[in-house]
């Protein structure tokens, strides 16, 4: 069971990795567009799925339902705000940045869910605070205090409102999961977050068919790879690992997105961004000790 848990979140990790690679292709769509269209095709997918398996809902208590529906309006919010940060900044920073979520479960976990923290996962939220804060310092200037590059941190401040968001979604989905499969449960989540994402984008008049055509097909290859089998993946480790832990595992995206920057973009890894990348690796292996539920 351990190796499983093991494969599926390795998996989870590489695939969420391409996430910030996919949104940067899409140069001409607005950040809200491409979560709009990015949760349109995996709930249209997962829909699918769920009924030729023959899943129902019917089962499922009503606190559970509502519970699944406020993960997925708190996961468009995570994207959107993720998504314009991507615009703003560095891959390597916002990634990092947005996924500082363990930070935000391991308190928020222990105040609402009373998990109690173990000596492995607290120096593991302690060493992902100090790689996000070295790696931010990469916008910063620090030979000169006023040299400061406005939009880059406009980005990291979006990147951390989408942390926040994904340790909401994380510990909702911690819960839900011990009581409803995983199926039922991400088709309500990503519907009700296409739902929310749709309605948002016909409010503000968002234009829905003027882009080129390849970014149809990276916004597609986001629903599939990112999101259908990425987070589908963290969201069936919920069920086995505390909610801190799997936070923690997110912290892998920044180490394979920066990778894959470097190939795609030719962005550099700046000495900041190589302390901090490995003070997040430390975290991981730190917190997987005791991450079990």
């Amino acid at each position: 069971m351990k190796l499983k848990i093991f494969f599926i979140l390795l998996s989870g990790v590489i695939s969420i990795s391409f996430a910030a690679i996919f949104v940067r292709f899409c140069y001409d769509v607005p950040p809200l567009m491409i979560a709009t269209y990015r949760l349109i095709f995996a709930s249209i997918i997962i829909i699918a799925i769920f009924k030729i398996r023959k899943h129902s809902i019917k089962k499922i208590e009503k606190k559970d339902i509502i519970l699944s529906i406020i993960s997925g309006i708190v996961l468009s919010v995570h994207f959107y705000t993720w998504f314009t940060s991507i615009k703003l900044t560095s891959v390597a920073s916002s990634v990092v940045l947005v996924t500082t979520s363990p930070i935000f479960v391991g308190i928020f976990s222990y105040i609402f869910l009373k998990e109690k923290q173990n000596a492995s996962i607290i120096f593991g939220i302690i060493f992902s605070i100090l790689g996000s804060v070295i790696l931010t310092l990469g916008d910063i200037n620090i030979a000169n205090t006023f040299d400061i590059n406005e939009k880059a941190l406009i980005g990291d401040m979006f990147a951390i409102i989408g942390a926040i968001a994904a340790a909401i979604y994380i510990m909702i989905g911690s819960k839900v999961r011990e009581r409803v499969d995983i199926v039922p449960y991400i088709t309500i989540t990503y519907t009700s977050s296409a739902i929310t994402l749709l309605f948002v984008a016909l409010l503000t008049n968002q234009k829905f068919f003027t882009y080129q055509p390849s970014s149809y097909l990276f916004m597609l290859m986001l629903a599939v790879i990112p999101q259908l089998i990425g987070h589908t993946s963290l969201n069936w480790a919920l069920k086995h690992l505390k909610s801190s832990m799997v936070a923690i595992t997110t912290l892998g995206e920044p180490i394979g997105s920066a990778i894959l920057a470097y190939f795609f973009f030719r962005e550099t890894i700046d000495k900041f961004q190589f302390i901090g990348i490995i003070l997040i690796f430390i975290a991981i292996i730190t917190a997987s000790k005791k991450g079990a539920k």
